[in-house]
């Protein structure tokens, strides 16, 4: 968006950007196919241009946080280092919705990042907070 304004008789131009908020929601297993790693690289991107990023993880998609993955036989890259740059992007609104958790036998002490864990029903009450929702 393009605004102006007038200085001493001449006309500036500025531009004003509007910040939208970004939920991403992961729900596919780590190193299961390169879309993890396309909507990490999705959700840096959002970060780096100053929009408002948080991340939901459901379904398999939490055990993209587990500890103790050894991705190293695999071809893909290893979706754990990348997720440990989140902070750095300022990508601080991290989600993980209970039920998933407790039905991969998992609990909040098994992720390799602080995360807010959610009840399956505030779930919709969540994305409803955001501009802006995509899926991987």
């Amino acid at each position: 968006m393009v605004g102006s304004f007038v200085d001493g008789g001449s006309r500036h131009s500025i531009w004003v950007t509007t910040m939208k908020s970004f939920l991403f929601v992961m729900r596919h297993p780590p190193h299961f196919s390169s879309r993890v790693q396309e909507t990490l690289d999705q959700i840096l991107t959002t970060a780096a241009f100053d929009q408002a990023v948080s991340v939901l993880f459901v379904d398999d998609g939490v055990l993209q946080l587990k500890q103790g993955q050894h991705p190293e036989n695999m071809v893909l890259k290893n979706t754990s280092a990348m997720l440990s740059v989140l902070e750095m992007y300022e990508i601080n609104n991290l989600y993980i919705e209970a039920e998933s958790l407790s039905d991969r036998g998992l609990t909040s002490a098994d992720s390799i990042l602080p995360a807010k864990v959610v009840p399956r029903s505030a779930v919709n009450d969540l994305l409803k907070e955001y501009d802006v929702v995509l899926s991987d």
